[in-house]
């Protein structure tokens, strides 16, 4: 792999931490390339070196946390809800300032429709949805909306979460949300 030079590195956090402190208070309508670059400290040429317009920027931001909690799922080697649940609250909680503005502030429409489809992505590769517990809960039911029901709950649990600023803490969250998984998947 090629090493990337670290000014490069440098520029493109600049830019991605001032687009989302702007979109904490204006809409992405609203936001400039000027702003974003007068923001950042950097040259509105390096800001389209780097991204053809504000919407590419949002759209590789957003490209880049689903990127890194897939690799979260992959790295969990199905060892339960609640441990991949906890993966993924402490990286939510690590990452408090995209997500908080993505789901409770000025960018949400942009990136709840891709955390749901990534949901819903993640919960079709779990083995036996139908199947369901033991008891055969979801027998008979179909998939797809069994799918659709637990993806909405996941995301609008984290949408919650972030809109009533992290209530409880990432533990707490990983064994309630894992617990409701279990006991209905």
């Amino acid at each position: 792999m090629p090493k990337v030079d670290r000014r490069i590195i440098k520029s493109q956090e600049a830019i991605k931490k001032a687009f989302i402190e702007l979109m904490i208070d204006k809409k992405i309508d609203q936001i400039t390339i000027q702003e974003i670059s007068d923001k950042a400290n950097v040259s509105r040429r390096t800001v389209y070196l780097h991204y053809t317009d504000k919407f590419d920027l949002l759209d590789q931001l957003i490209e880049e946390h689903i990127c890194e909690l897939r690799k979260l799922c992959e790295s969990e080697d199905n060892n339960g809800y609640i441990d991949t649940v906890l993966l993924w609250f402490e990286y939510f909680e690590s990452h408090y300032l995209f997500f908080s503005t993505m789901l409770a502030n000025q960018g949400g429409p942009f990136f709840r429709s891709r955390f749901l489809e990534f949901v819903l992505h993640e919960l079709k590769s779990v083995e036996s949805l139908t199947e369901g517990s033991s008891s055969g809960l979801n027998d008979g039911e179909d998939e797809d909306v069994i799918i659709q029901f637990f993806g909405s709950a996941i995301v609008g649990v984290v949408e919650s979460w972030f809109k009533k600023e992290q209530p409880s803490s990432p533990p707490y969250m990983a064994q309630r949300v894992g617990a409701l998984l279990e006991k209905n998947l």
